[in-house]
């Protein structure tokens, strides 16, 4: 039986673990659901301000420099992990191993061996574990989905994916955990494994990759600084510099089981564009492209247009798109919706799972599917360590 108030916890106190302390906060505010009430209780870091200043902001009731305060506080119910991506194992083990229930952001960790145990030891039917792939809970992208399944864009002709992000594109960024770890784990791990999410979401499992390219542009970077998270602007002028071990840039051919072929691009070294996901489907019978820098809407073309007034139009989010309907105080056309409100959406979702409703939103992906992601990541890199060769998904 669920208890009446369950706590939650945030481990990490950057720009995603305070975005995911925001989404716990109005997790009960939409969808109209009788849901346990949250206690916000806890968020740690082990830089202790980014903690204090993450608790008091989003109204926790403590901050810790040990996120072990967190698995070993008998109160706590619901933890989200969101630091870096090798620290994943070590704390989801402990805090399953403790009875508390895991939102895990992505990817599920940096390796497949500790991915493999992490899907293993998260299969428990104690707690609920599952992983941060929020964009799959964009109204518009969401749509894009039903419109690739139904057939209202006919046979899809081509598929094109794109995440590039600027954060990197400064020389003078300190180096942090993102540009640790082999090649493979930079850009792809990091927003790759959301595009690699959102293109099955919308098109279906992959089936193969080709031709895939991973490239290192800036090869060193000035150390890191303390309490600095890092992005475009936290620049170092220091001297001293060490050595980017992973990759900038990812690109490769998608090849999906239902035949679907896709191009998909990540970088994080694109100046000019700060969080630019851009999705285009074309088919037989239409066309439909979402950028999230204009969350609230996508862009449709298909052959219900008078002869002459043809071509893309704007078709902004409303009440017939999935997740808008009760997950907005304002739910009607001409309101828009934010990148974050995925994260509302996404705690509202796991807050489903441990409460055991049956007919609530789409849950949220598991550990098993966190390994499956991992070891789609680590199909692009060894194409591209074999010259593009094609290689099927194992």
């Amino acid at each position: 039986m669920t208890k009446e108030t369950l706590s939650v916890a945030v481990i990490g106190a950057g720009m995603a673990g305070r975005t995911h302390a925001d989404g716990w906060r109005r997790a009960n505010t939409v969808f109209a659901s009788e849901l346990p009430r949250l206690r916000l209780a806890t968020i740690a870091d082990a830089y202790l301000p980014f903690a204090e200043a993450a608790a008091r902001d989003y109204g926790y009731e403590k901050a810790t420099d040990n996120w072990k305060d967190i698995v070993d506080d008998p109160d706590i119910d619901i933890v989200s992990i969101v630091v870096g991506n090798k620290l994943h194992r070590e704390m989801a083990e402990a805090l399953v191993k403790a009875g508390k229930h895991v939102l895990c952001e992505k990817p599920l960790t940096d390796n497949l061996e500790d991915a493999k145990a992490m899907a293993e030891f998260g299969a428990t039917d104690k707690v609920v574990t599952g992983l941060g792939y929020c964009y799959r809970r964009n109204p518009g992208l969401a749509k894009i989905a039903e419109m690739v399944q139904s057939g209202q864009l006919g046979e899809i002709t081509h598929f094109d994916a794109r995440y590039w992000c600027d954060y990197g594109c400064d020389p003078n960024t300190p180096i942090a955990w993102r540009y640790k770890g082999p090649m493979g784990s930079g850009a792809l791990g990091d927003v790759g494994s959301l595009l690699v999410d959102t293109s099955e979401f919308i098109c279906g499992p992959l089936k193969a990759v080709a031709g895939a390219q991973l490239s290192t542009v800036i090869k060193k970077r000035p150390p890191a600084l303390e309490g600095v998270a890092g992005g475009r602007g936290a620049s170092s002028q220091a001297e001293a510099t060490e050595i980017v071990e992973n990759d900038d840039v990812a690109t490769c051919t998608l090849k999906f089981e239902n035949g679907i072929i896709g191009t998909f691009s990540v970088s994080r070294v694109a100046f000019g564009s700060p969080n630019s996901m851009q999705i285009t489907v074309n088919g037989t019978k239409g066309m439909v492209s979402f950028d999230m820098a204009r969350a609230g809407e996508i862009m449709v073309d298909d052959q219900t247009a008078p002869a002459g007034l043809g071509g893309p139009r704007r078709v902004l989010v409303n009440p017939d798109f999935p997740y808008f309907k009760g997950g907005s105080s304002m739910d009607f056309g001409g309101v828009s919706v934010t990148q974050i409100q995925q994260f509302v959406y996404q705690a509202h979702a796991f807050l489903e799972q441990v409460a055991g409703v049956k007919d609530g939103l789409p849950p949220t992906p598991d550990f098993a599917y966190g390994y499956r992601s991992m070891r789609i990541l680590d199909t692009i890199a060894k194409c591209a360590a074999n010259g593009g060769a094609e290689m099927e998904i194992k």
